[in-house]
């Protein structure tokens, strides 16, 4: 019998140097409820004259990039994002509450991804990307939409309310559901949601020498893991735990069973459980961004350790060898099975 954990110490919340709103995001009722909610927390505020962000530039990448990260820009959607695209094999559809994102990962999956400083920006016209996404739905079939490609949404929450809103959303569909996934912890504002079951909440976890060295911003591990805790428990939500990215570093396999039997022991209750195998990959354009972002990092991008995989559509990445993939992935669903019965992995890749 394992024992009731002992409570982490919640990592701080994000809080941007300057806060920027656009004409267009004052003139939305839902960018009137971010700017209360910024305001009650005495950050700076800029109210910009025209709907363009400017101002962004430091003098070379590194500068640029820490200006970027310590921006919140509240914008509107463009009418582009309602057109939405297929997100397999992590969901059916997804679509995007804020572009941008507040921690430092090393890896980031968003450099090369979206285009100009890394800023983050908010969307101001919430309601009418969710009132959008019916459109998408086929009635008596379930229907999926994920919300973090492109943002880490609990990272912002405080800031926004803008996750809790697509929950509540979400509560009301009848066959609608709703996937997020964060590396921070701060969920209390979401336990007590009417979510009815139609939201899955994932946290990213990974092996301590990877998600110390190259996870910089976010909350720990361990806070991670009891966060999912306490939505399971408290909040009655289904779960996920995404194991991403999957590296074969040095005693691999050792420290990816700790990291799995410390899983094991707070996710030690029933529930609606599912996961999700990641291995690292990378593009040429990402390296390139990568380490103008971090030009001292530890991160493995060697082109000559990787082999090729390509796209339909001719684009490229970086993936281990099929032995090293074979290797990893049987000792995930042989590891997880055994700790896990009735969890289901959702795809490895």
């Amino acid at each position: 019998m394992v024992a009731s954990p002992v409570l982490a110490r919640e990592s701080k919340l994000w809080m941007p140097d300057r806060v920027l709103f656009t004409p267009a995001a004052l003139d939305e009722p839902w960018g009137q409820q971010i700017l209360e909610r910024v305001q009650s927390l005495d950050l700076p505020i800029e109210e910009l004259p025209k709907n363009r962000l400017t101002g962004l530039r430091g003098e070379d990448d590194r500068e640029t990039y820490s200006i970027a990260k310590r921006t919140l820009a509240i914008v509107t959607a463009p009418q582009s994002q309602l057109k939405l695209s297929p997100i397999p094999p992590s969901a059916d559809w997804q679509f995007h509450l804020a572009e941008g994102c507040p921690a430092h990962c090393q890896y980031c999956y968003l450099a090369g991804s979206l285009s100009g400083p890394p800023v983050i920006r908010v969307y101001a016209n919430l309601p009418q990307i969710l009132d959008n996404l019916a459109r998408y739905e086929h009635p008596n079939r379930e229907t999926s939409y994920e919300v973090s490609c492109y943002t880490d949404p609990l990272g912002i929450e405080h800031l926004t309310g803008s996750l809790a809103e697509c929950i509540r959303y979400f509560g009301t569909r009848q066959d609608g559901y709703l996937r997020w996934v964060s590396k921070f912890s701060h969920v209390k504002g979401l336990l007590d949601l009417p979510h009815n079951g139609h939201t899955r909440c994932r946290v990213s976890v990974n092996a301590a020498p990877v998600s110390q060295r190259l996870e910089g911003g976010t909350a720990s591990v361990e806070e991670r893991l009891q966060a999912l805790r306490r939505l399971g428990l408290e909040g009655g939500y289904p779960l996920g735990i995404v194991i991403a990215p999957i590296m074969p570093i040095d005693d691999w396999q050792a420290h990816y069973t700790q990291l799995l039997d410390r899983m094991s022991e707070l996710i030690d209750f029933d529930c609606d459980l599912t996961f999700e195998l990641i291995s690292h990959r990378f593009t040429p354009g990402s390296k390139q961004v990568l380490l103008s972002w971090y030009p001292n990092t530890k991160l493995d991008l060697d082109e000559s350790a990787r082999v090729v995989k390509r796209n339909k559509f001719g684009g490229m990445k970086y993936v281990y060898d099929a032995k090293t993939m074979r290797e990893l992935r049987q000792f995930f669903e042989r590891e997880l099975a055994r700790r896990f019965p009735h969890g289901k992995i959702l795809y490895w890749t």
